[in-house]
């Protein structure tokens, strides 16, 4: 009995100290990212949606680096979400960790992917949109609850980003 008990106690201690170290690791990840500029406002009034989607958020990352979670803002955390395309821009509304808008002039790209920051899936699972946020290129990272979404939103963000400004896309606003 004691031998069960001196091992009950040892793994709640690895526990505890893997715990310790995702914290701190978390922190110091939080305290490089702290140039990363503020999210753009949602706007007041969007137009109507252009297309839409309920899923999962999975991540924001560098551009090119899907292990570099973008962990200000929370936009390193992978929450519900829906995913909406206005003429204006991008709107995911994620659960309990507030909105993410993205201007139509700062979306740079947007493709499919089997993969990101840790959620892989099927080929083409991913839906992942590239865009600015000051001097920072992100991608970010959507998993839509129905496969067929994935098609309708592709299209309406590509005629979206070559429909946008490019005086505001050069500007970085």
């Amino acid at each position: 009995m004691d031998k069960l008990l001196v091992l009950g106690l040892a793994t709640l201690a690895l526990v505890a100290v893997a715990f310790v170290l995702l914290t701190i690791g978390w922190r110091n990840r939080l305290r490089r990212q702290s140039d990363v500029d503020p999210l753009p406002e949602v706007p007041a009034e969007l137009g109507a949606p252009l297309a839409a989607a309920d899923g999962q958020y999975v991540a924001s990352t560098t551009a090119g680096d899907w292990l570099d979670r973008i962990a200000v803002h929370h936009l390193g955390l992978r929450t519900n979400a829906g995913l909406s395309v206005h003429p204006e821009g991008a709107l995911f509304e994620r659960a309990g960790a507030g909105p993410v808008f993205i201007p139509a002039g700062r979306l740079t790209g947007v493709r499919l992917e089997s993969g990101m920051a840790g959620k892989f899936v099927e080929k083409d699972g991913l839906l992942v949109l590239s865009w600015r946020l000051g001097a920072r290129e992100l991608d970010t990272g959507f998993r839509t609850r129905h496969a067929e979404d994935k098609t309708l939103l592709l299209d309406t963000l590509q005629d979206l980003i070559s429909a946008a400004p490019q005086a505001e896309a050069d500007s970085g606003k």
